[in-house]
């Protein structure tokens, strides 16, 4: 699992980078039926507003990264209970905290670093949970490539993603298996643009209504998040406070 997980932060670096706070969609570039199909899915999620409303969220990144999001304000709360890390970020100011064994870091290079580090965390783990909200932002390109089917045999319209110089990672290529009910149920990770065939393709399953807002995971494949909660309140001290947080 370790060798698999670092393989996963490598690659999953994308257009989340561009809009840390309301994640409010936009008009990316696509031909018109990849824009239709991408329009059906926010729709089968929830919709636009329920998307807009969400402010908090927590879940946990392959069993290893425990994450909360102020979605409204832009902050995130990321905990590594193996390497006794704690980071508390501005995700747009990229000002923070970090403690490491129960003892915050001072120094200003080792902090600094250490908020780019859990920047790109969050851009990847939250990607990984969100991407079905993002389809039509800002520098996401869309193309509608054909009629397949899962690995588990679902009818699916396939999308291909590519990015206009966004994110941490913007030569990746995504394929995106959309079932008949405007639902994700599958995607296909390529390193580059040009690659034929893709080293890694995951589920998008066991979704789950968070007041109407619906998320994926758990999936069957005991890959990527898990434990997902979503909030109406959270203490401010979530993200200013080294103090435990229960996410369970």
């Amino acid at each position: 699992m370790k060798s698999a997980y670092i393989f996963l932060f490598a690659i999953v670096l994308t257009s989340l980078a561009c809009k840390t706070t309301s994640g409010t969609s936009s008009t990316g570039i696509g031909d018109a039926k990849a824009i239709a199909i991408a329009d059906d899915v926010m729709k089968a999620m929830g919709g636009q507003k329920k998307w807009d409303q969400l402010q908090y969220v927590s879940w946990t990144f392959f069993g290893n990264r425990h994450l909360v999001w102020d979605k409204k304000n832009g902050l995130a709360r990321i905990e590594m209970p193996k390497d006794t890390m704690i980071y508390l970020i501005d995700l747009e100011k990229m000002t923070g905290k970090i403690s490491k064994g129960g003892k915050e870091i001072t120094d200003a290079t080792a902090l600094s670093d250490g908020l780019k580090r859990a920047k790109g965390m969050w851009i990847n783990d939250s990607y990984w949970l969100f991407m079905p909200f993002k389809l039509r932002d800002p520098g996401v390109n869309l193309k509608y490539l054909r009629e397949d089917t899962t690995k588990t045999g679902a009818a699916a319209s396939v999308l291909e993603l590519t990015f206009n110089q966004v994110g941490n990672t913007p030569e990746n290529k995504y394929e995106i298996y959309v079932d008949k009910n405007n639902l994700v149920k599958q995607w296909a990770y390529y390193k580059s643009a040009d690659q034929s065939e893709p080293p890694r393709v995951w589920p998008w399953d066991n979704y789950q209504s968070f007041d109407g807002l619906l998320l994926s995971g758990n999936r069957s494949d005991n890959a990527g998040p898990s434990n997902i909660r979503v909030y109406k309140k959270l203490d401010d001290a979530v993200f200013t406070s080294f103090d435990a947080f229960d996410y369970y």
